[in-house]
């Protein structure tokens, strides 16, 4: 940076070494101690904001409950200067490809083992960054309703291969139970889909697949209604905040692990000897790789975000309770960071010294 002074002194004018400070040279002074503050402006300015005109364009899926983790990296990658572009709505598999051809940054909701196939398929570790844990232990399997569990014995899912306990699920009078399952494209479907197979419940069970959050509320209005339920969920997501576990429903185990793809022969069995079909996920953050490699900051922040399944639970639970606007989920996203601002600056830092 260069600082012109429009004065120009003639030899006459310029002092002798042992004058006095002239108006002059105090100008001079002046104008270089700007010039150095305005290099350490800047200098500091692209430290602070190693993003400075980088565009950054996410992804998320058709779950809008997954918009408040999307929101918080955002607002991170924002403070770090980057150019993040209004974000684009694609489910799984096709969110993996775009990141991994390099048509759009990062993915905020990648759940993995759930995702192993879609990761794979889409040029793996060669295309695509994930480091660190967003959001981890994240559980999902089958439920049913406590009162026709301890009515019948419920226990696992192998037991509806007999008609009769089958038939306590029936929604629409066909004789088979109904689950309320997964959207075609989350992964989820594909898990469930085997598992029915795999237990030869496909006599005796019904997967109802569609808008998911639609066929849960419909399996909530069963439940008030006093009429047994049967249905697929996850944590961290609002349901297990209507319908509590242990309270209201209970987890079924499976007959045995049974998983598809690239998860084929994983034990799901818990530590504690119990078998829900699913061994727990974490949610990490997924990039483009050679995007990331260009931008060491964003991906040390990708890397040390970290949210707890609670704190998701909670967001997601306002959201069911009618605040579910972009207002109110921007809202819930500013109240997070300011509860931990420390934590969250923290993150930035990490990303600034990366860039340094």
């Amino acid at each position: 940076m260069t600082l012109h002074t429009a004065y120009t002194p003639d030899t006459q004018t310029l002092p002798t070494a042992n004058a006095p400070r002239s108006a002059w040279q105090r100008a001079c002074a002046v104008a270089a101690g700007m010039a150095m503050a305005g290099s350490m402006a800047l200098a500091a300015d692209s430290a602070d904001l190693p993003g400075k005109g980088v565009k950054v364009q996410p992804l998320k899926s058709s779950i809008a409950e997954e918009t408040f983790q999307t929101l918080l990296v955002i607002k991170a990658l924002e403070q770090l200067g980057y150019d993040v572009q209004p974000v684009k709505e694609v489910e799984y598999p096709t969110a993996h490809i775009a990141l991994a051809n390099g048509d759009a940054t990062f993915m905020a909701n990648h759940w993995n083992p759930l995702h192993a196939d879609y990761y794979k398929n889409a040029g793996g570790d060669a295309k695509l960054y994930r480091q660190g844990v967003f959001s981890a232990n994240a559980a999902q399997g089958y439920l049913i309703d406590k009162k026709t569990a301890d009515a019948h014995q419920i226990t696992n899912l192998g037991q509806l291969k007999d008609p009769e306990i089958a038939k306590l699920f029936d929604t629409d009078g066909d004789g088979k139970a109904d689950l309320t399952g997964c959207t075609p494209g989350w992964g989820c479907e594909a898990m469930i889909e085997h598992q029915l197979s795999a237990y030869k419940l496909r006599d005796t069970v019904t997967h109802k697949q569609g808008t998911y959050a639609a066929l849960m509320a419909d399996t909530i209005t069963r439940y008030k209604a006093g009429k047994p339920i049967l249905y697929y969920t996850w944590t961290p997501y609002w349901v297990s905040n209507v319908l509590k576990p242990g309270k209201d429903v209970v987890w079924l185990q499976v007959p045995f692990s049974a998983m598809p793809g690239e998860q084929a022969g994983t034990d799901t069995k818990l530590a504690n000897g119990k078998n829900y079909g699913f061994i727990a996920n974490n949610q990490q953050i997924v990039a483009n790789k050679a995007w990331a490699e260009k931008n060491p900051a964003a991906a040390k922040l990708f890397a040390v975000m970290q949210l707890s399944v609670a704190d998701i639970n909670a967001q997601n639970y306002m959201m069911s309770q009618g605040q579910g606007k972009a207002a109110d989920i921007e809202r819930h996203t500013t109240g997070w960071i300011k509860a931990h601002q420390k934590q969250f600056d923290g993150w930035l830092q990490q990303a600034r010294d990366a860039a340094r």
